[in-house]
């Protein structure tokens, strides 16, 4: 498939939906880019998860990727934009900061694509009271919708909407000339954003209600962990009784080398 562009991302704003996912690998990577998703992201630190960014990369060549600003390396702006300018680097299409107004807006005037957070932010959730939803009153709707526009004023080319009423969220979309990256805000917002952990089933910890999983890998991983213990066992029983190794694991010597070999050992 072709890699779409910003300019083909924004176009398609109340046009088709665009799907994302963040992946952790380059082998989830090329997973997606073959599945046709549009959009991935990757993260030096994003919820205590590490991404291989480069290796994911490389996976998935022809698929527009993300990459989040790590949050423990602020220490002003000018560190930020170098830290901006590196991940350009290694191929980053866009960006993710979740910094205040401020940042955004140093990005972007230096015409760095970035991408906000709005709704429940996971690392600033104290502000609401914890991890919940955001938006569930007129106030906080009210507040969600103007961060979103102060976020667009400072230049951003779009916001991850999380865990925010979807008829909020709706009704702000349709106010904004930035793309809403929705995850648990309504089928109305212009991405829809999963990560691969709970596409996939093997998220070990607290399942979003807003996740939808596709797969079992988690089970499926039990049943792995189950055959490798068996393949194990077996293996220390075979040494143990001499089934392993058998001859035609072995190498063999032409008997006259041997002979000599033995005579010179000799």
């Amino acid at each position: 498939m072709s890699k779409l562009t910003l300019k083909d991302l924004l176009a398609a704003k109340g046009k088709r939906r665009l799907t994302q996912v963040f992946v952790r690998t380059p082998r989830e990577a090329a997973a997606c880019e073959e599945a046709g998703i549009d959009m991935l992201v990757a993260a030096e630190l994003h919820d205590g998860q590490t991404s291989d960014y480069v290796g994911i990369r490389r996976a998935a060549p022809n698929t527009f990727l993300t990459i989040g600003l790590a949050v423990n390396t602020y220490s002003g702006h000018t560190e930020v934009l170098r830290n901006a300018y590196r991940l350009m680097g290694v191929g980053a299409d866009t960006l993710y900061c979740g910094y205040g107004i401020p940042t955004i807006k140093a990005l972007a005037d230096e015409f760095l694509p970035v991408v906000g957070h709005v709704g429940l932010v996971p690392y600033r959730n104290s502000w609401f009271g914890g991890l919940k939803a955001v938006g569930k009153t007129s106030a906080e709707a009210i507040r969600v919708y103007e961060i979103t526009k102060q976020y667009e004023e400072a230049g951003a080319i779009g916001v991850e909407m999380e865990v925010v009423p979807a008829e909020v969220a709706t009704e702000i979309a349709k106010r904004t000339k930035m793309l809403i990256i929705g995850m648990g805000a309504g089928v109305n917002c212009d991405v829809q954003y999963l990560f691969a952990t709970d596409i996939l089933g093997d998220n070990e910890g607290h399942v979003p209600r807003h996740a939808k999983e596709y797969r079992d890998f988690k089970g499926e991983y039990r049943r792995l962990h189950r055959e490798s213990v068996a393949a194990f066992k077996e293996f220390r029983s075979d040494v143990l009784t001499g089934a392993y190794p058998a001859n035609h694991h072995n190498l063999t010597i032409d008997k006259e080398e041997f002979t000599a070999f033995l005579k010179a050992i000799k």
